[in-house]
């Protein structure tokens, strides 16, 4: 494979098409296609920006993502199996769930995972349900307690629990949970009881 330095000389070299791809996909088209006939193996990279677009809404996984990947798997050799590449904050429990039962419909269990840097939550669940994960010394997979907006749920009931145990005890303990419990709606709190 060319080195970075080579890569992004390939990018620049490219030119964006008006209303289509842009240089960067051209380029990252070109080397997917090499490492599917290298491995003879169906490629799909399920990849997210979200470490540089943080505040970016709709980047975890749902239920648009296995129409996604519907679009993608609709023309592959299905004889061929799939190597997913995987580079997401999570999602979804339940569309992983159904993301997962229809890519084993389409590939079985022959499902390799490459994880190139980090796959979160139900990230991680889709590539436990490889039959391989491919990992590198910098790559990691992560915790898959559910989470809305980042924030465990797990957590900001027990962060609730305790502040309640504190005041009952000691009323003057609401001056200081106040501030911390505040941020938290009663429907975010109840999302996070669901």
């Amino acid at each position: 494979m060319p080195n970075l330095e080579y890569v992004l000389k390939e990018i620049q070299k490219e030119k964006d098409d008006i209303g289509g791809d842009s240089a960067i996909d051209k380029v990252r088209r070109k080397y997917l296609m090499q490492l599917n006939a290298h491995v003879k193996r169906n490629v799909i990279c399920y990849y997210y920006g979200w470490l540089s677009k943080p505040k970016v809404e709709g980047i975890e996984i749902n239920d648009e993502d296995k129409n996604g990947f519907m679009l993608c798997i609709h023309q592959l050799d299905r004889n061929l199996c799939l190597d997913l590449f995987l580079h997401t904050p999570g999602g979804s429990g339940a569309a992983t769930g159904s993301l997962v039962n229809y890519l084993k419909q389409m590939f079985g269990n022959d499902i390799r995972a490459f994880i190139p840097q980090i796959s979160m939550s139900a990230g991680t669940i889709i590539a436990c349900a490889c039959k391989e994960i491919y990992m590198g010394k910098h790559s990691n997979l992560g915790p898959v307690d559910p989470q809305i907006n980042g924030i465990p749920a797990y957590a900001v009931i027990e962060e609730i629990k305790r502040a309640y145990d504190e005041i009952v005890a000691d009323n003057k303990k609401q001056y200081v949970w106040n501030p911390i419990l505040w941020r938290y709606t009663p429907s975010f709190v109840q999302q996070c009881h669901w």
